[in-house]
């Protein structure tokens, strides 16, 4: 069997990470890096699906390959939803990780309601059509930071039914179940066909 390449729109080495292991068995998939292209694409989007095809219409206009990006959210019931689009900034500009969780901890002080998902949307160029691709996982926001492991608001997302965070979760077992692996997952099967 022939592996085609696909071109995932991310600098991100933890997503690149994640992502290749579901889909390499199908794809050789590579980054913005290995096309030497450091561009980090402006999230103008009001929407997460606007968000992801922004970023994959960047690849597609500049490079005419086949590539998919991907945007995620952190969606909290008692925030209205938020941080959402805006979870890679909620702090600020700067995208700090830890500023986004203090801020988020800081926020939900005083709440019972701490539920929240993550919700990560693929959109998909293959060939000039246009795909989109979503994965969801439901759970609770711990009241402070637990692993080491994971990336962005890993260290106080507990998914339904476990009793560790994404950061307490080896990456192989975040792999099983997280959103971006569910809408990988469905990436996979599209892909397949």
């Amino acid at each position: 069997m022939k592996i085609r390449k696909l071109v995932f729109s991310t600098n991100n080495e933890h997503k690149l990470e994640e992502v290749r292991a579901k889909v390499g068995k199908y794809y050789q998939v590579i980054s913005l890096k290995d096309l030497g292209d450091d561009t980090d694409v402006p999230e103008t989007g009001d929407t997460l699906e606007e968000n992801a095809m922004i970023k994959a219409d960047y690849l597609w206009n500049t490079y005419h390959l086949n590539c998919f990006a991907d945007d995620t959210g952190l969606e909290v019931e008692a925030l209205d939803n938020a941080p959402g689009v805006y979870s890679a900034r909620y702090a600020g500009e700067h995208k700090s990780s830890e500023d986004n969780v203090a801020k988020l901890l800081k926020e939900l002080e005083g709440k019972e309601n701490r539920k929240a998902r993550f919700r990560t949307v693929i959109a998909l160029i293959m060939g000039g059509k246009r795909y989109l691709f979503e994965g969801i996982i439901e759970g609770v926001i711990t009241t402070s930071p637990k692993g080491t492991s994971g990336f962005g608001y890993d260290p106080v997302f507990q998914a339904d039914g476990y009793d560790k965070t994404f950061a307490e979760l080896t990456l192989e077992d975040k792999n099983n179940i997280s959103h971006r692996a569910k809408a990988v997952e469905q990436l996979v099967l599209f892909l397949r066909k």
